[in-house]
């Protein structure tokens, strides 16, 4: 039996929230959605755990230095 980590069991109940809210309603981009709502804390907290060092941040996230930059723009937490 596979055993679900808590990250994942939490975006389950999550989306399973979101998709009751909307009733009758199609969802629309959700990939996107949860890429976005995930992607910004996750910058956030690499930031927060290499003390503010993008390089040190990218390589926690196994991303080069100019993707974190592009990110950290598009999510307008650049300092």
């Amino acid at each position: 039996m596979r055993k679900t980590n808590l990250l994942q069991q939490s975006v389950r109940e999550q989306l399973q929230r979101y998709l009751a809210d909307l009733g009758d309603s199609e969802p629309r981009d959700m990939l996107a959605m949860v890429v976005n709502c995930v992607e910004r804390p996750v910058l956030e907290i690499a930031l927060e755990q290499s003390r503010g060092n993008q390089s040190k941040a990218a390589e926690m996230l196994g991303i080069t230095r100019s993707t974190l930059r592009k990110k950290l723009q598009a999510h307008n937490l650049q300092p």
